[in-house]
């Protein structure tokens, strides 16, 4: 994952599901109850990237994006 200041954006790359039953199952437990829009993707970050996703938060804020 990496932050983009002229975007003002944080971008995450992870795994893609490979079957419709995985992506099926990941939007019946989403919370966004429901199917994904057609123009977004599902993309799975593990546990272990918490410390990662702090450390790009801290970024955007030491750049005062908002």
């Amino acid at each position: 994952m990496w932050v983009d200041v002229e975007a003002q954006e944080i971008l995450f790359q992870g795994w893609k599901p490979v079957s419709a039953t995985t992506t099926a199952e990941c939007e019946a437990t989403s919370p966004a109850n429901g199917p994904m829009p057609t123009s977004e993707a599902l993309v799975r970050i593990p546990a272990r990237m918490v410390p990662l996703i702090r450390e790009a938060c801290d970024a955007v804020e030491r750049a005062e994006l908002r």
